[in-house]
């Protein structure tokens, strides 16, 4: 597999990795500059030489991948008889200088909801580094000519049309932050009710007023969701003291926490403290 196709495999896949990369070479080297190889945690792609300098790498790499490491680091490898090796001997005589950088798994937020206040929302969260998912029980709500101001996304969006919008949590990965927006409180407390059946979720925040909350805790209780599971659901959502309801405001609002829920919580682990 080629090193930029197993990059998209990770990516995928939701797997943490990293791309070793021969960034220089003094002297005699098996790889010539700009060799790739990417690395995961059991696997490995491409090469950049074989022998103790790619062994080191993959060592190094693993390392950094189990420690959620962010930043690039650039080590150096002497190619010498003289010189320290754990994976065997290579005497061509060089150095090579590596430059190892981590791909992070991104995180997951699923939007259920893409009315006023949900497409604002994907708007803002579709220039970032995510897995977002988008979902509405309305087709034309997921039109594409709607749906066209997240043309460009860095993003990877995925966009369900679901009748039923519960169904799409057998979909999610572990660790999806969940937002509940909807047109509709039935389906709004019907996908409350879903997302506390599945433990392994980041978060999960519903919109709404306190007094919509009383009666979706009620509703839930009657489902028999404990106090502790209720616990779980965040709401309102949104940072506090931002009390416009213009439907921009309100989706900077809610970015922004769910952008401080990222810093507690590693992507792709659950669930987050509310």
């Amino acid at each position: 597999m080629a090193w930029i196709d197993a990059v998209e495999h990770l990516r995928a896949n939701r797997l943490a990795g990293v791309i070793v990369t021969v960034a220089a070479v003094r002297g005699h080297a098996p790889r010539n500059g700009g060799a790739k190889m990417v690395v995961s945690a059991h696997e490995a792609w491409g090469t950049i030489g074989g022998g103790n300098l790619e062994e080191t790498a993959i060592e190094r790499a693993r390392t950094l991948i189990a420690a959620d490491a962010a930043e690039p680091e650039l080590m150096t490898v002497q190619l010498s008889d003289k010189a320290p090796a754990v994976h065997g001997v290579q005497c061509c005589g060089g150095e090579v200088v590596l430059l190892v950088e981590p791909i992070r798994v991104v995180p997951a937020v699923v939007i259920f909801g893409l009315g006023h206040v949900g497409l604002e929302l994907a708007r803002i969260l579709s220039r970032h580094e995510l897995d977002l998912h988008l979902v509405d029980s309305r087709a034309d709500q997921l039109a594409e000519d709607r749906l066209a101001v997240l043309g460009g996304s860095t993003a990877r969006l995925r966009v369900h049309h679901a009748p039923v919008p519960e169904v799409v949590f057998e979909l999610l990965p572990a660790g999806t932050h969940v937002l509940i927006m909807t047109h509709d409180h039935a389906e709004d407390v019907a996908l409350c009710d879903v997302a506390l059946r599945f433990p392994e979720l980041a978060s999960i925040g519903l919109i709404g007023s306190s007094a919509k909350w009383r009666r979706f805790q009620q509703r839930l209780a009657d489902e028999g969701h404990t106090p502790e599971d209720l616990a779980r659901i965040h709401t309102p959502i949104g940072l506090p003291g931002i009390t416009s309801k213009d439907p921009a405001a309100i989706a900077v609002s809610v970015a922004a926490e769910l952008l401080q829920r990222f810093e507690t919580v590693p992507a792709g682990s659950g669930p987050a403290a509310q």
